[in-house]
């Protein structure tokens, strides 16, 4: 019997010659991180055991992502918690204001994390890195906890899923449709604690800006993981970066519990509506949803290409009056390539507003909530009910261009309805 990518990368790092699934393992894991909200948890629960040690200052990130700038003493006490706790370990990957950006964009882009390894964070959306064929998945604050002082997780081996990609996308169809219909297709627990492996001839087709975004929201179908093959693009993504690619494939006769297939060319731009990620919809709709709000960016779509796809749209063009567009960019050096591509330009003159990298308007934390009975079109992950502000607020999840298109219209639409 074969194994999967997944089953690869933990037998390799639980020093194992078989695994099997649902097997309990120990694994060393490549990588550890953390945020400002998750982190401080962690150091409560080391010193309150007597742990002063870390296993490897190199090997862990601190990112200061959620509620920076500090938006209120709380939020400045756990950063506090944090910078003084890296400072007294010399954590050499220590991200605060001035140099941080959106954890789960920042560190592909600084080339922390990379294809083949086996990283945890605690955060949910640590999956992204699995579009670089790496084993990535979120762990709560108290497994976060151990890792820092091990270097070590206990995990159990997910059931494997494979998810076959076939044809090539339409315009203004992006990897945040794609993960948006599977996740209507098996819902919101569909694939729980499970692997969502992609893969067929439709990958080639998809950028990494796709594959993070696809990878990213594995979780909201319960996924343990999602995770793409390394193949020439990702080599060249991490060959940018001075990273020499050790791949790892899947076998042919690797077992999977269940196979989806999806054709790219069939897909149209979606929107997932209150309150759930699996309540997706497909574009146009019939009726016009007023919208008071537009958020582009987040650890899913505030990359640079998900902003020049946004721009495009919004260039000579002007924000509906009485619509809200705040563009997000994920990492300091996504804000100065915007810069200097001239998109933040177009968004200001467009009559948007443009803030540091944050994650603070998508989880209802800052410079961006909602007030109640508004409604928002995102290129965020969640939806759920009181998720972005007031809890009978709505959130409709929706692609760059489409979040872009539904700023001039005033009403949830897509770039078809501007021409």
């Amino acid at each position: 019997m074969g194994y999967t990518i997944t089953e690869k990368l933990l037998m390799k790092a639980a020093n194992l010659s078989e695994i099997r699934t649902g097997q309990l393992i120990l694994a060393d894991v490549d990588f550890v991180l953390g945020n400002d909200i998750t982190t401080p948890v962690a150091i409560k629960e080391l010193q309150a055991r007597g742990v002063d040690e870390i296993f490897d200052k190199d090997k862990i990130a601190i990112v200061l992502d959620h509620f920076v700038p500090n938006k209120d003493i709380k939020s400045a006490e756990q950063c506090k918690v944090c910078r003084n706790y890296a400072k007294e370990h010399g954590v050499t990957h220590f991200f605060d204001v001035g140099t941080m950006g959106i954890e789960h964009a920042l560190l592909p882009e600084q080339g922390l994390v990379k294809t083949s390894d086996v990283v945890v964070g605690a955060d949910s959306h640590t999956c992204t890195y699995g579009a670089l064929g790496a084993f990535s998945t979120g762990i709560g604050s108290t497994d976060m906890a151990m890792a820092l002082a091990t270097g070590r997780v206990w995990l159990r081996v997910p059931a494997q899923v494979k998810v076959i990609l076939t044809g090539a996308p339409k315009r203004y169809v992006s990897g945040k449709d794609v993960i948006l219909t599977l996740i209507g297709m098996l819902g919101v627990d569909g694939a729980l604690y499970k692997t969502l492996e992609f893969c067929g001839s439709g990958v080639r087709y998809l950028t990494m800006d796709d594959r993070f975004t696809i990878c990213n929201m594995a979780i909201e179908c319960g996924a343990k993981n999602g995770i793409f093959a390394c193949d020439a693009v990702t080599a060249a993504y991490e060959n940018e970066r001075g990273i020499s690619v050790s791949p790892v494939f899947s076998d042919g006769d690797a077992l999977y519990e269940r196979i989806v297939e999806i054709d790219l060319s069939s897909l149209v731009p979606v929107a997932a509506f209150p309150s759930l990620p699996s309540n997706v919809h497909p574009l146009p709709l019939s009726e016009k949803i007023k919208v008071d709000q537009v958020l582009i960016g987040s650890c899913t779509n505030g990359r640079y290409g998900d902003i020049a796809k946004a721009a495009a749209i919004l260039s000579g063009r002007r924000v509906h009056p009485g619509m809200r567009l705040i563009v997000t960019p994920a990492t300091q050096e996504t804000y100065l390539q915007c810069l200097r591509s001239g998109y933040i330009e177009t968004v200001i003159r467009a009559g948007g507003v443009v803030s540091t990298p944050t994650c603070g308007a998508c989880l209802g934390g800052h410079m961006g909530i909602l007030a109640s009975g508004e409604v928002c079109v995102s290129t965020t992950n969640r939806n759920f009910v009181g998720r972005m502000g007031a809890k009978d607020s709505s959130v409709y999840l929706v692609n760059p261009e489409v979040a872009a298109a539904t700023a001039i219209l005033g009403y949830l639409g897509t770039p078809d309805e501007l021409e």
